[in-house]
C-alpha cells in the first residue's frame, strides 16, 4: 500500500528525511509530519556551535524550506502525540484529537538527561537540545559572565568553545578522569584538554558535582571534594535519553531505544523507527546500538521510508560523526568499541592536525581525524570495505 495515510511522529533530522523519502519511494497518499516545536525542522548539531556563537540564524539551519513541504504535499502539524492506538490505527494528540494512520514512523529523538542533585531546578541552569534552549543560554551569556559546563563530552566541549568565543569565563567539569573518556583514546582526550586550556578554558576532570548553590538563581557549583566554583550560569551536557515512552506504552519492543531490524521496522509490521530513538542490531559490531548521529538518522529514515512503501532496502552504512571546536574539525569514522591498539599519524601533543587510528586484532575499526579530511575519507572506505592495512600505511594515509 502506498496510497493511505503515513504519519511521521517527530520533526527531527530523521523525521524530515523520512517524510521527504516517502515521496521519493513512491508514497502517493497523505504524509503528515508531526512536531512539537512551532518551527520548520532544523539542524541540531550547529546549535552548540555556530548558532550559540551567533554566527547563524535559525532560518539558515532549516533542513528544507517551507516551499518544499508544500510542493511535496507534506502536512506539517505542530502537535504533541499523547499515545498510539495500534488496535485502531491512530495516534492520539494532546487535547484528545485523533489522527488515523495506515503506516506510522517514530522519529521521536531524545531529550537531555537531567541533573538530579540539590539546586538542579534553580534559575540559570540550562540544557542544550533545542533552539529555544540556546536562546535562553544566549540571553544569559553576557560578556565576562562565569559559565560552568557540567559534562566533558562533545556537547559540553563544543558549548565551551562557543561561550568562550562570546567572551565568557568558561569552566568545564567532568566526572571521568579525562574529557571524552567514553568515546576516544587518551591521546585524543589530552589533545582536546590542551586546546581548550590554551584558549583559556578551565577544565576539572575527576570532579563529581554534588550540588548547585544559590537562592533566586544558581551562583555556584559545589564539588564532592568540597570545592565550590562560582557560576552565573550552568549548562548541563551529560548525554541524552531516548524518547521511547510512546513506543513502550503502545507495546512495541524497547531496549535502550525502539528496537528496529535491518529494514527499520519495529515489532509492529506497520510501524518503523529511525534516529536517536532507534536501537539497531549492527552486524558489523555484533551488538545492538543506538546511534546519536545525523548521518545514521538520515540513512535509517531513507530505509524506513522504503520499507513503508514496500521497497527492499537495508541499513548498512558505516557510522560517522563530527565535532567542531574553535578552528578544529574532528571527523570520526566507525566505532572504536573493543580496540586493542592505537596508531597515531601526527603529534597530538604539539600539532593541531593528526589522526588516531583504532585497531582490533590488526583490523582498522575506527579513526578520529583532526583537521585531516583525507585521512577521514581513507578510513571510511577502508573500514566499510574491510580492507587490510599496515601500520606504515596508516602513518601516511591521506595526511596533509
Amino acid at each position: 500500500m502506498t496510497n493511505g495515510t503515513a504519519i511521521v511522529v517527530g520533526a527531527s533530522h530523521a523525521g524530515a528525511q523520512l517524510a521527504a523519502s516517502l515521496r521519493q519511494e513512491g508514497w502517493d497518499g497523505e504524509v503528515v509530519l508531526l512536531g512539537d516545536e512551532a518551527t520548520l525542522p532544523y539542524q541540531r548539531p550547529p546549535l552548540s556551535k555556530a548558532y550559540l556563537a551567533g554566527k547563524s540564524t535559525l532560518q539558515e539551519l532549516t533542513i528544507r524550506k517551507a516551499e518544499f513541504y508544500a510542493k511535496q504535499q507534506i502536512q506539517l502539524v505542530d502537535a504533541r502525540v499523547e499515545s498510539i492506538d495500534r488496535a485502531r490505527g491512530r495516534v492520539v494528540l494532546e487535547g484528545g484529537r485523533t489522527l488515523p494512520y495506515d503506516k506510522l514512523a517514530l522519529c521521536t529523538g531524545g531529550r537531555a538527561r537531567r541533573l538530579t542533585i540539590p539546586g538542579a531546578d534553580l534559575s540559570g541552569v540550562h540544557y542544550l537540545r533545542t533552539f529555544a534552549d540556546v536562546e535562553q543560554i544566549r540571553e544569559s551569556s553576557q560578556l565576562g559572565r562565569r559559565a560552568v559546563i557540567i559534562g566533558g563530552g562533545y556537547i559540553g566541549l563544543e558549548t565551551a568553545a562557543s561561550l568562550h568565543a562570546l567572551g565568557l569565563d568558561v569552566t568545564v567539569v567532568e566526572a571521568a578522569e579525562r574529557v571524552l573518556e567514553r568515546v576516544t583514546a587518551p591521546e585524543v582526550s589530552a589533545f582536546y584538554e590542551r586546546i581548550h586550556r590554551d584558549a583559556g578554558v578551565t577544565i576539572h576532570t575527576g570532579a563529581v558535582v554534588e550540588a548547585l548553590s544559590g537562592e533566586d538563581r544558581v551562583r555556584g557549583v559545589r564539588l564532592a571534594d568540597g570545592d565550590e566554583l562560582a557560576a552565573d550560569l550552568v549548562i548541563v551536557g551529560i548525554g541524552i535519553e531516548p524518547n521511547t515512552e510512546l513506543a513502550a506504552a503502545a507495546g512495541l519492543l524497547v531496549d535502550d531505544g525502539v528496537v528496529i531490524d535491518d529494514h527499520a521496522r519495529t515489532s509492529d509490521h506497520d510501524i518503523v523507527a529511525a534516529g536517536d530513538c532507534a536501537s539497531h542490531l549492527m552486524g558489523r559490531y555484533g551488538r545492538r546500538i543506538r546511534l546519536e548521529s545525523v548521518p545514521s538518522a538520515g540513512e535509517q529514515a531513507k530505509v524506513a521510508a522504503a520499507t513503508l512503501c514496500g521497497n527492499d532496502r537495508t541499513i548498512r552504512a558505516l557510522p560517522w560523526f563530527w565535532s567542531d571546536q574553535y578552528e578544529v574539525k574532528l571527523q570520526i569514522a566507525g566505532l572504536n568499541t573493543g580496540y586493542d591498539e592505537v596508531v597515531l599519524s601526527g603529534d597530538p601533543i604539539s600539532d593541531r592536525d593528526f589522526s588516531c587510528f583504532y585497531l582490533r586484532a590488526g583490523e582498522l575499526i575506527a579513526a578520529d581525524c583532526v583537521n585531516r579530511p583525507r585521512d577521514f575519507v581513507f578510513s571510511k572506505r577502508t573500514i566499510a570495505q574491510g580492507l587490510p592495512v599496515d601500520r606504515a600505511e596508516l602513518l601516511t594515509a591521506g595526511a596533509t
